[in-house]
């Protein structure tokens, strides 16, 4: 830091990349999913003390949110598993983008909810949601 407490020109946030962008800059093509939704499956050992999400059921549950979408008819939504999403006290745990909300379904009828509230209706299931500062204090791991 220098004396005025300003960081210097190599710490400083640099421009974003829409501020480096010429004017007639390209935009984004359209959406490949309207949500794409990540499950976390990732697997600790036994005993682990965060825990994991395989062990508390996610891969049940997503193989249950895939077919279920599909009985839906949810034709622009892409259920993937996911390695670690570093949320495991809180899970299982998922997230839906391109909106980036996290989400701890428990349960089939958790997943009907978030398929039927979030999914095919646009709006949210605010019980289930997980959001910042929700996390316990990380051990080692």
């Amino acid at each position: 830091m220098t004396a005025d407490d300003t960081p210097p020109a190599s710490l400083a946030p640099s421009a974003t990349l829409a501020d480096e962008r010429p004017e007639a800059a390209v935009e984004d093509p359209p959406l490949y999913y309207q949500s794409h939704v990540f499950v976390c499956t990732n697997v600790r050992p036994d005993g682990h003390p965060r825990g994991c999400c395989k062990a508390k059921g996610s891969e049940r549950l997503r193989d249950y949110m895939k077919a279920r979408a599909k009985e839906l008819g949810l034709k622009s939504v892409r259920i993937n598993t996911a390695g670690c999403l570093d949320r495991c006290e809180l899970g299982p745990t998922l997230v839906i983008y391109p909106e980036g909300v996290w989400y701890a379904p428990k349960t089939t009828a958790d997943i009907d909810e978030i398929l039927e509230q979030h999914v095919r209706g646009g709006g949210r299931v605010t019980r289930l949601m997980l959001k910042p500062g929700d996390d316990p204090p990380k051990g080692k791991g």
